[in-house]
């Protein structure tokens, strides 16, 4: 595995190292050992996968707020997506920051999310799918979010948003005192 730095402080870019022959290739998509030598979380509680029908459809932006924050490890294995995420730690250099990525089933990039980060995709592509590990279980009550068009981060989003769900569209604007991630 290969860790590439973002511009967001604790985000890591994971690309694989394909070892290839005349059959095609075998890589490691994720690494107990290789993780925590990185200083990252290695932890996997559940996997989950979103699948989304139409180009353009936006999901987020979610977050699980303190004792339940979960850290994401998020690949696009159908299509692809232009994912971000949103640095929400106030003491963190990068605090209210946004980047984000083209992952793309043929690029096979992952996204390390860390926890106190808000995460949301727009899908790229028709029928994209995307896998997520992710280190806690989640809990409905310690759900979290921010519209996508929050003008506190101030996203660039690469199309039109065409299907965005009706939670993500309730979402409240940013508001810092009631802010409640992890405060790291």
């Amino acid at each position: 595995m290969i860790f590439g730095a973002t511009r967001l402080d604790d985000a890591w870019l994971i690309d694989i190292e394909p070892r290839e022959d005349e059959r095609g290739f075998f890589a490691r998509t994720w690494c107990r050992q290789e993780l925590s030598a990185q200083g990252l979380d290695p932890e996997i509680a559940q996997e989950s996968l979103s699948y989304n029908r139409h180009c353009g459809t936006i999901r987020g932006l979610h977050f699980q707020r303190s004792p339940h924050e979960e850290t994401k490890i998020v690949r696009c294995t159908r299509g692809a997506i232009f994912d971000v995420v949103v640095d929400l730690r106030p003491r963190s250099p990068t605090y209210l920051r946004w980047q984000g990525f083209e992952l793309t089933a043929e690029n096979r990039r992952a996204l390390y999310v860390p926890k106190g980060f808000a995460h949301g995709f727009q899908t790229l592509a028709e029928n994209a799918e995307i896998a997520y590990q992710i280190s806690a279980f989640y809990v409905p009550d310690s759900a979290g979010g921010y519209r996508y068009d929050d003008a506190t981060f101030g996203i660039a989003w690469p199309l039109p948003a065409t299907v965005i769900g009706e939670r993500d569209l309730s979402w409240p604007a940013f508001n810092a005192d009631a802010l409640a991630p992890s405060a790291s």
